[in-house]
């Protein structure tokens, strides 16, 4: 039996996950962390039913509760201090929550790997969303220009979202070097060309669309001579595409010492 912590057990992703968890076998939820429900019971925060499971405001107090694994769907703010204080702990760690860079996870990595626990950190546990970043990463081998849209709510937080992010980062290092032209050298406004993940002519230019209407949507824009080729993926209002995937990184997280990124290191 896996015991879980779940953060952000009250949001989006998190009343997905709960269900699922509770149908699960092998899965046990024995701590939830939400601050606007604290003190309550998870069961009746969501459906007014009694579950067992206390939800705690503070991870301090949620670790007291003995765990395996802290599954955190929270803020881009608290997500890595959550993940360090769990690392300590001697939980392993699976990271839905996007908002965090490379050097953040450099730090996560150092810690799991001292603490002899693993760490699953992906920008989306879709299926599609994964198959999204394996065919891009296949078509940067034969294709030099590539760039990122990164479709998301207008009210999203961090920019660009952690699929966009976790893509241009692993991007960067296979693709090909542009063609086009660099960044220094575009007069008006060079800002419109995009952020830049990567360095010099690898670098990936990414373009961050914060709209009414959008969930979340990355899409990988090759460019050749006379042809292009574009691959997406678009998420909808529900939640389910996701919970499929944290349950497995759940399951394989004690698997491995340090930290991995994206759902795909656990496909083949």
């Amino acid at each position: 039996m896996i015991r879980i912590i779940l953060a952000g057990a009250t949001g989006w992703v998190g009343r997905a996950l709960v269900p699922a968890i509770t149908k699960a076998a092998d899965l046990e939820l024995v701590a939830a962390i939400s601050r606007n429900h604290a003190g309550t019971d998870l069961g009746v925060a969501l459906d007014g039913k009694p579950s067992g499971v206390p939800v705690f405001a503070r991870i301090e107090e949620a670790l007291a509760t003995p765990a395996d694994v802290l599954i955190d769907y929270t803020k881009p703010n608290v997500v890595k201090a959550h993940a360090l204080a769990a690392l300590k702990s001697g939980l392993h760690v699976v990271i839905g929550t996007s908002g965090l860079g490379a050097a953040d996870y450099a730090e996560l990595d150092t810690e799991a790997s001292a603490r002899g626990r693993g760490v699953l950190a992906a920008g989306n546990f879709s299926v599609t969303a994964t198959l999204l970043k394996r065919f891009t990463l296949e078509a940067a081998k034969y294709v030099a220009d590539v760039e990122l849209i990164d479709y998301a709510s207008a009210g999203k937080p961090d920019a660009p979202s952690g699929t966009g992010r976790e893509l241009a980062e692993a991007l960067a290092g296979v693709r090909q070097a542009a063609t086009s032209r660099p960044v220094s050298e575009v007069v008006g406004v060079p800002e419109t060309r995009g952020g830049a993940f990567g360095e010099g002519a690898t670098e990936v230019r990414v373009h961050a669309l914060r709209l009414p209407s959008f969930v979340l949507g990355v899409e990988a824009i090759f460019g050749a001579p006379d042809e292009r080729l574009t691959i997406r993926h678009d998420a909808g209002s529900s939640a389910a595409p996701y919970v499929a995937g944290t349950l497995l990184a759940t399951r394989k997280v004690s698997g491995w010492t340090g930290v991995r990124r994206g759902l795909d290191t656990l496909l083949d």
